[in-house]
């Protein structure tokens, strides 16, 4: 009897995340389906409308919205007072223009999970389809950068980006029994994570002083990052594993990009997948690659 499970998992990235709304509608173009997915910061929303079957959501997030300048410095300074206007894009570009829903995700109770920080309890969580809300509160915590955005209060919980601690949530995936994972990352393969700046700790630390946690967890977070990194090389080696990378470097960042690199970078997620085809094909099927 064949016990597999396929899992989907999915890296964060700001701006980046354009290729991973690529790769997620050559998914749903194809009908693949997961018996487990889980995301991380924009990896989050991706995940929960890829879910559903929505391709359309997450092209205009990661797209239009993404490159929108008033989503993104100055305006978004003026209009919210944090660099990122997550609330403006979440309530009002998300909730107002695409009328985004989750209520398909509770009904399904979809087998997926989402992670955020709680800087209460200064870790990286993870929460259900059931517990998402209709205002899109949850989804907009798991994205909220720190530094850059709004601490977003959810119930008793106060929320930044998962990525703090857990960019790639390739541990979620293995503890859930998935004997395969897919994991569709923003980052290129040569990619080095450099431990991160002075000038951002003492910003972390300053503007988080209730909370001394996250900023122990801020300075060691390209360790996370490659301890992750080093269970996937291990899975793959065990050839458990199958990592998308984008084969191309695009001019984006987490927070600079236009809408012509968007663009690009998006059909860049499609078409890696489509290159891959056969071999994502016989790995989700237990097949050993050539």
């Amino acid at each position: 009897m064949d016990m597999k499970m396929n899992g989907l998992v999915l890296e964060g990235g700001g701006m980046r995340g354009a290729f991973t709304a690529g790769a997620l509608a050559w998914l749903n173009d194809n009908q693949v389906t997961f018996d487990y997915g889980v995301g991380i910061s924009s990896g989050a929303v991706y995940l929960c409308n890829y879910w559903m079957g929505n391709k359309q959501i997450p092209y205009n997030m990661s797209v239009v919205y993404a490159a929108n300048k008033d989503n993104v410095g100055l305006k978004a300074f003026q209009r919210e007072g944090y660099y990122v206007a997550y609330k403006h894009i979440f309530e009002d570009d998300l909730i107002g223009r695409e009328h985004m829903t989750v209520q398909e995700i509770r009904d399904q109770k979809a087998p997926i999970e989402i992670g955020a920080y709680d800087l209460k309890q200064g870790k990286t969580i993870f929460f259900d389809s059931q517990d998402l809300d209709d205002n899109l509160t949850l989804l907009r915590g798991c994205c909220a950068l720190p530094v850059a955005s709004a601490i977003v209060d959810y119930e008793d919980k106060r929320l930044l980006d998962g990525g703090i601690t857990t960019m790639i949530p390739i541990e979620r995936s293995v503890l859930h029994g998935c004997t395969r994972h897919l994991i569709i990352t923003t980052k290129p393969a040569d990619y080095v994570r450099k431990p991160t700046s002075r000038i951002v700790r003492c910003m972390i630390r300053h503007i988080y002083k209730q909370y001394p946690q996250v900023y122990q967890d801020y300075s060691i977070r390209q360790l996370n990052y490659y301890k992750q990194i080093g269970i996937i090389e291990l899975l793959e080696k065990e050839k458990k594993a199958m990592t998308i990378r984008p084969s191309a470097s695009i001019p984006i960042s987490r927070f600079r990009g236009d809408k012509e690199n968007c663009q690009k970078l998006y059909d860049l997620g499609y078409q890696d997948m489509e290159t891959k085809r056969d071999d994502i094909m016989r790995f989700l099927a237990g097949e050993d690659l050539k």
